[in-house]
């Protein structure tokens, strides 16, 4: 399973950007197929909550060397760490 932790920025489709922290996974590809990749965005503490409404609209990751995924927000949790977004990836991973 591979793996990744680091900065990266949410990028909504009016190109309004969300720095944060991506930890994402991805599972062996099934039968040479696309490797299913998931994972959670913590927007930084001077992002506030994200994006607006977010949950269902599809998104492009970007990762600090410039390599780039899209990804569905399946769902968005809070708690006293903050707000994290549940991540869905499409196509291959970028990680």
């Amino acid at each position: 399973m591979a793996t990744f932790r680091s900065s990266s920025t949410l990028v909504s489709a009016d190109g309004t950007r969300t720095p944060g922290t991506a930890a994402l996974f991805a599972e062996p590809s099934r039968r040479g197929g696309i490797p299913p990749w998931a994972g959670d965005f913590r927007p930084a503490n001077d992002a506030g909550y994200g994006p607006k409404n977010a949950v269902g609209k599809t998104f492009t990751l970007e990762l600090p060397d410039g390599r780039t995924g899209k990804v569905v927000v399946q769902s968005l949790k809070t708690g006293k760490g903050g707000v994290t977004l549940a991540l869905m990836g499409e196509d291959a991973p970028p990680f």
